[in-house]
């Protein structure tokens, strides 16, 4: 059985936690126990938490009974009810008026009995009707009552009061009123001042965006309403909640060309269906994923079935219970409305809703588009010429001019002199194996040497055999052609010999032989300046993936110099591309631009400009210039899914998350993080997957979302489980904890804190270890937990001695951060100590920590120091040794800091305590106001 304060420990631990079925496990947790001890106080603070925490996680029928307790727990003995209390069992009335209306089965007259309760019990207190007239027009419109209207009226018209919904959440029941009248622009101009302002309600903004989705469509502001609903859904997806504002988002995505959208909404979203908060929600979530999946393929598989049966059964389901509403209302006015969701047409063909949408919706075709193509000169019609000038076409790399040019001649020849038939074969094999058709390759190349043969070209059949060799990856028989070849070819043929071992070697991971083919080739001295230039761009190549990237960059700069001299053929785009990812990988990020930037003005295919162009905004976003690197990563992204290649579109996506990040587009972010990690997870890429999670934990950080964040951490936490990975793991934790303590849940924050701890230890980093344990004795403080706190206080201590122990034995003086930590301890052990009362303790452990901190430099560390240790000594009753301390702090603090204000209140309040109330006076006069006005 627990104590009563260990209860009352535990339900402020539950006020802190996120709403769901956690916080209410443990709230019913602690009624049970409350009422098995008969603590009276703690059985109602307990039920009045379990109501919200019931309305709010999506288990709303419980709270009629926590509710109904409370109220005639107050009714019979409203001495055991502080203001707090009693303002907040009036708060909830409204939870009730709501939570009834969305239950078929409860008769109309109980909800009325309510809200006239509630009128009753407000008018009897003093506060304004505002609130009972915005409940009373909630139930008429439900009921679809023109008197609505009226109530509307004198809800507008009632003063705000203490009971009023926030200035989030009332303007929201306005703008559904209003777009329920189709007056789109007033909806809108209500909402603007509220979007202004600074929200801290758990139901906003995305209560008010959701209803400005509709008035935003229908009024032509599609990237205000795109915007809405992405802000909006990332707030409402993770609360069951909110299940019938998620159907709102369904019906978005219906009406706005996003079914594919949609559609995952709806997956992700249907098992709640089944546990949904009231029936009303289920009732919109069905009715609006029919809507939905009705503007799919009927075949479509969703889940188990198809889209065309779940259709049908979500309709019905979501009639049904229009009708039982209607016949407990005994007017059809959600029936109607029902209806119009089922029914509900289009509003826009298609509305983007990514950047990457964007740049897909933009393209007249799908992929990259390509720079204008140089005019192709005529093709001769004389067979050789013609074979010629497809072969020169193709060394090029202008791969679709050289099939057009070996078709030309099958249509002009399609029964050529053998040595000519010979020379065709040739071509086919070397376009399949641009194709990547290696066994087709080989074939063909098999067919042309003995074709050769034939003719009477021994040379040439040698030729082919290699290549069929290199096709069919048969290294020992390639060497050996190659060894014939080099001794009858000339210089241009031995070359060409020396660098068809390249793509083998390096297949075979024997790089360093690659790079001494291509020099072997380059000290044949070939004739051609094609292929000096193409030997040149090969050899960079190597060298890049060698990871020598000086001589990589000079390499490039010589081919592109050879490629500029013939025109700028296609594969000066490739010399470029290489000497860019080699300026890269040096961290000369501006040079690496300009040469993918070449890369892309030479480039004619798909391949190398969709590398240039990643590796361009990759080196913008190292070089901080997060707008253009949104660009081009956009437009990569969007040409890997016109190819229908999700997982490298995923890997930008983690790049492009990146830059928004940078950027200060989090929302951006966000959705660019979350569409990674989905594939990355499907292919089971776990350790970018990994790199992905963590960027999204700061993102939903930054945005406010600590739940979403948290939980990343923790799935961190659990994939570095390995020995090795301890460190990281530690890590994970130690930023869960942080998290945690940052808002205040820190029984919560004191396990992971602990947590953390061992993973260091098990890890060997002391200085991580000790930073976590003082936090945890710290967090225990703040989370009332003194003979823990206490106790965890200890085990630093414990490490603490060993560390200063195996310090001392060492040569020289102590490192700064040992002295630092040990201040620190000693800081945070006085708090732990006036947390436990123990005030002689905490001024024992505080003094001298201030000193300590200025010996290593530490100077914003001393002033907290020195004002913990005045706080102490005031708390002790010794105005007087406080007084130096403040006055230190005063005029050390920087101006208007909340420091120095602090300390400011502190000196006034020691001066009084010792009479001086003149002396308290001018420093009032001469420090707060100075700083208020600072302020």
């Amino acid at each position: 059985m627990k104590t009563e304060e260990e209860l009352w420990g535990l339900l402020r631990e539950a006020y802190h936690m996120p709403y769901g079925s956690g916080q209410i496990a443990l709230t019913e947790q602690i009624m049970q126990h409350a009422d098995a001890g008969g603590f009276d106080e703690l059985r109602i603070a307990a039920r009045l938490h379990a109501t919200t925490a019931y309305v709010h996680g999506g288990e709303t029928a419980k709270a009629f009974v926590t509710f109904s307790w409370c109220r005639a727990e107050y009714d019979a003995h409203p001495d055991r009810f502080d203001s707090s209390d009693e303002h907040l069992l009036l708060w909830q009335f409204k939870y009730m008026v709501a939570g009834l209306m969305k239950f078929p089965t409860v008769p109309l007259a109980r909800t009325y009995d309510v809200l006239d309760d509630m009128e009753r019990r407000f008018r009897l207190s003093g506060y304004s009707l505002h609130t009972v007239y915005s409940y009373r027009h909630s139930v008429a419109e439900h009921l679809g009552d023109p008197a609505a209207d009226e109530w509307f009226d004198r809800w507008n018209a009632a003063p705000r009061d203490q009971n009023s919904d926030c200035i989030g959440c009332d303007p929201t029941s306005k703008v559904y009123h209003l777009l329920n009248r189709d007056l789109d622009e007033e909806a809108i101009e209500l909402a603007q001042p509220v979007l202004a302002g600074q929200l801290t309600c758990a139901e906003q903004p995305q209560g008010i965006l959701t209803g400005l989705l509709l008035p935003y469509l229908r009024t032509g502001r599609l990237e205000e309403a795109a915007d809405a609903h992405r802000r909006a859904y990332r707030a409402h997806r993770a609360n069951l909640a909110d299940l019938q504002d998620i159907a709102e988002h369904i019906v978005f995505c219906a009406r706005t060309g996003n079914e594919v959208r949609g559609l995952e909404i709806v997956q992700r979203h249907l098992p709640w269906l089944e546990k949904a908060p009231h029936p009303q929600a289920e009732m919109w979530f069905a009715a609006s994923a029919a809507l939905l999946l009705g503007r799919l393929d009927a075949g479509v598989t969703v889940g188990a079935t198809t889209a065309g049966a779940l259709t049908d059964r979500l309709a019905a389901r979501a009639r049904d219970l229009a009708g039982r509403f209607d016949e407990r209302n005994g007017t059809p006015a959600v029936g109607r409305r029902i209806e119009a969701v089922l029914t509900a047409a289009p509003l826009v063909e298609h509305l983007p809703l990514s950047a990457v949408a964007r740049r897909q919706a933009d393209a007249a075709t799908p992929g990259l588009a390509t720079p204008p193509r140089r005019t192709a000169e005529p093709l001769p019609d004389d067979p050789a010429e013609l074979l010629d000038r497809a072969v020169a076409l193709f060394e090029e790399h202008r791969i679709s001019a050289a099939r057009a040019a070996w078709e030309h001649f099958d249509e002009l020849h399609p029964e050529p002199a053998p040595a000519l038939a010979a020379r065709r074969l040739d071509g086919a094999g070397r376009l399949a194996t641009a194709e990547h058709r290696d066994e087709d390759a080989a074939r063909l190349f098999r067919e042309a040497a003995a074709a050769h043969r034939a003719a009477g070209s021994e040379f040439d059949a040698l030729v082919s055999d290699a290549r069929a060799a290199a096709a069919e990856h048969k290294f020992d028989e390639l060497e050996a052609v190659t060894e014939r070849i080099l001794a009858a070819g000339d210089a241009d043929a031995r070359a060409e010999a020396h660098v068809r071992m390249e793509y083998p070697l390096l297949n075979a991971d024997r790089v360093d032989e690659a790079l001494a083919a291509i020099d072997a080739a380059l000290a044949e001295e070939p004739t051609r300046p094609g292929l000096r230039a193409d030997l040149a761009g090969r050899r960079a190549r190597t060298l890049l993936v060698l990871e020598r990237f000086e001589e990589a960059v000079a390499s490039a700069a010589d081919a592109r110099e050879q490629f500029a001299a013939l025109g700028d053929p296609p594969p000066a785009a490739l010399a470029a591309l290489i000497q860019g990812h080699a300026l890269a990988n040096l961290e000369r990020f501006d040079e690496a631009v300009a040469a993918f930037d070449a890369a892309l003005a030479a480039a004619v295919e798909r391949e190398p400009r969709l590398s240039a162009l990643v590796g361009r905004g990759r080196a913008r976003l190292a070089s901080d210039r997060f707008d253009a690197a949104v660009d081009d990563l956009v437009e990569a992204i969007a040409d890997h899914i016109a190819h229908g290649e999700d997982p490298p579109a995923a890997v930008l996506r983690f790049d492009l998350a990146q830059a928004y990040y940078r950027a200060g587009q989090l929302l951006d972010a966000a959705e660019a993080a979350e569409s990674a990690l989905e594939v990355l997870d499907r292919i089971e890429a776990q350790e970018i997957a990994d790199n992905v999670r963590y960027l999204l934990s700061r993102v939903y950080r930054d945005l406010d979302q600590p739940d979403q964040a948290l939980a990343l951490l923790e799935t961190l936490a659990g994939n570095l489980d390995g020995f090795d990975n301890l460190p990281s793991r530690g890590r994970m934790l130690q930023e869960a904890a942080q998290l945690l303590y940052g808002i205040d849940r820190d029984a919560q924050a004191a396990e992971r804190f602990a947590a953390a701890a061992e993973a260091f230890r098990a890890a060997g980093v002391v200085t991580a270890e000790l930073f976590n344990r003082r936090m945890r004795a710290l967090a225990l403080r703040w989370a009332g937990d003194a003979p823990g706190s206490l106790a965890a206080l200890a085990e630093v201590d414990t490490l603490l001695a060993t560390v200063t122990a195996e310090a001392s034995a060492g040569p020289g003086l102590e490192e700064p951060w040992l002295v630092w930590e040990r201040a620190m301890i000693g800081t945070d052990a006085a708090r732990v100590h006036v947390g436990a009362g123990q005030l002689d303790e905490a001024l024992a452990r505080v003094r001298g920590s201030g000193d300590a901190f200025r010996g290593i430099g530490a100077l914003g560390e001393a002033l907290d120091a020195d004002f913990l240790h005045a706080e102490v000594l005031m708390r002790a009753g010794d105005p007087a040794a406080a007084e130096p301390l403040l006055r230190s702090v005063l005029g050390t603090a920087p101006t208007g800091s909340q420091l120095g204000q602090n300390s400011a209140w502190m000196l006034a309040e020691s001066l009084e305590m010792q009479g001086r109330l003149d002396d308290a006076a001018r420093v009032r006069a001469e420090h707060l106001e100075e700083q208020s006005d600072g302020e």
